[in-house]
């Protein structure tokens, strides 16, 4: 996932989560399928026909969580998921990447300034001074 949430205005909510799907090996229902069951469990079910312009900032980004997910990846890199989002976004959006994690076999790796978010997470690290150490 991206510090700026990337998508294609002219793409509806549900066929921007089933870009990554173009290039996958797999049957289009099936990547349909959970797509759908994604866009349910981020709370955007109601807004599949909707374009990026018609979602707030938490609601692009939780469109940006469900894409990253949909080909079922092992490993999930994010890169500030909450920097451009107010507390209450950055709250819901925390509490569906740990969701997520927990109930997917995906390694997720968060990159943030924010040492509130970073706390919530199992394992924390701080980079400084060209040294990784445990926070």
């Amino acid at each position: 996932m991206f510090q700026i949430i990337t998508s294609l205005p002219q793409c509806s909510v549900l066929e921007n989560v089933l870009i990554p799907t173009l290039v996958a090996e797999g049957a289009a229902g099936a990547f349909r399928a959970r797509a759908l069951e994604l866009l349910d469990h981020v709370g955007l079910g109601h807004r599949l026909h909707h374009r990026p312009a018609e979602l707030s900032g938490g609601e692009r980004q939780r469109v940006a969580i469900a894409r990253a997910l949909v080909c079922r990846p092992q490993l999930v890199l994010c890169d500030e998921p909450t920097g451009n989002l107010d507390h209450e976004a950055t709250r819901t959006v925390a509490d569906l990447l740990l969701d997520l994690h927990r109930s997917q076999p995906t390694m997720l790796a968060v990159v943030t300034h924010n040492l509130d978010l970073a706390q919530r997470f199992g394992a924390t690290y701080r980079l400084a001074d060209a040294r990784l150490r445990p926070l």
